[in-house]
């Protein structure tokens, strides 16, 4: 029994190390993003959450100020679309009176050979992580380069950003075009005071989205704990823990930097995905039924 995963992980910084920072995070009514805007709550920030989904962004945010106590705004956003994000950042600012950080969490992904898949779904990945990324990016970063505002941007991208992974090239793609995006601006908007860094997790379980990458038994049969140095998944609130850090003025001097946060996996085996090079076809023509499947439901 992994004694570890029966211990509570707790919060790391001091209460009120984000107080009243107003902080937008795409992608933040689910999973990853959830478990990061919560603790920036926590901490006394104002956040906003985005995703495309407004049902499920609203009763994250009402759970969420339950929980914290908190100013959560939920708004509708596809960050592929550039109106939509310009209606993002403005929303933002008439509810809070300024944006402090940009956590660019939103994102899509496939898990497939790469020759079945087709030309749309390639492109929706690279739409999603690299076009919504850089949507938000110029977006956010034109208002406080005007305003001459101070602010940090922080992006979620993944160890295979800089190893490359089988299985998965779309988002190895995307992902090592926000990893080049990152270190970009860090140079380049450093000079305008704003911080540019990104975090490369590796396995932390959301339950929906790895039903949806490797549904039914296949996350039992390719279990990625036995893959990772120190045998076990990352618990959300360590991800919090990080991202918290480096959105916080403790973090102030650390500027276009990648921190990875996977237990030891890249350097184990670089490219996570990899080893379903042992998928038969077979096995893959019934995952993409069950793929289809759960979107369907």
């Amino acid at each position: 029994m992994d004694k570890q995963r029966n211990k509570t992980v707790s919060g790391a910084l001091r209460e009120g190390a984000l107080q009243d920072k107003a902080i937008v995070v795409t992608g933040g009514g689910t999973g990853l993003g959830r478990a990061m805007s919560t603790y920036f709550l926590r901490l006394g920030a104002r956040v906003v959450i985005a995703s495309r989904k407004i049902a499920v962004l609203e009763t994250a945010a009402a759970e969420m100020a339950a929980e914290t106590g908190g100013q959560v705004l939920p708004i509708a956003c596809d960050v592929r679309d550039i109106t939509q994000v310009e209606h993002l950042l403005s929303r933002s600012l008439q509810t809070f009176g300024r944006v402090d950080a940009l956590v660019n969490n939103a994102a899509g992904n496939f898990i497939a050979p790469t020759e079945r898949l087709s030309a749309n779904a390639f492109s929706t990945v690279i739409d999603i992580v690299l076009k919504g990324t850089a949507n938000c990016t110029l977006a956010f970063g034109k208002h406080w380069i005007a305003e001459r505002q101070p602010a940090s941007i922080l992006n979620m991208i993944t160890t295979y950003a800089f190893t490359g992974s089988g299985y998965v090239a779309p988002s190895a793609a995307a992902k090592g075009g926000v990893l080049a995006l990152t270190r970009s601006l860090a140079a380049e908007w450093g000079k305008y005071r704003i911080r540019s860094n990104a975090i490369a997790p590796g396995p932390f379980p959301t339950k929906g989205a790895w039903e949806r990458l490797l549904p039914g038994d296949l996350a039992q049969q390719f279990d990625f704990k036995d893959y990772v140095p120190l045998k076990r998944v990352g618990d959300h609130q360590e991800l919090a823990n990080l991202a918290a850090f480096l959105l916080s003025d403790f973090a102030g001097y650390i500027n276009g930097e990648t921190i990875t946060i996977d237990g030891g996996e890249w350097l184990q085996g670089a490219g996570q995905f990899n080893r379903l090079a042992a998928i038969p076809d077979t096995l893959w023509d019934a995952l993409e039924q069950q793929t289809r499947s759960a979107k369907g439901s």
